[in-house]
């Protein structure tokens, strides 16, 4: 496999997960405006490591772009 491949396999695996981070931001929406409180926080951490792991993919992807162009 190519580093540009990998690159695009990063890229396409941040796409799914920030379609993730959208539902559950939506579910955290809906639960405030239920006013659940303690699932929210939750869901809360669910967000944060969903972030987490785009941010790592963004960095796979940068980093195998970066070696491909040399």
């Amino acid at each position: 496999m190519t580093e540009a491949g990998s690159a695009d396999e990063a890229l396409a695996r941040a796409e799914e997960l920030l379609e993730r981070l959208k539902a559950t931001r939506d579910e955290l929406e809906r639960l405030a405006a239920a006013e659940d409180a303690e699932s929210a926080v939750e869901v809360l951490a669910e967000l944060a490591d969903l972030a987490k792991e785009v941010e790592a993919e963004l960095t796979k992807a940068r980093t195998r772009a970066d070696a491909a162009s040399s």
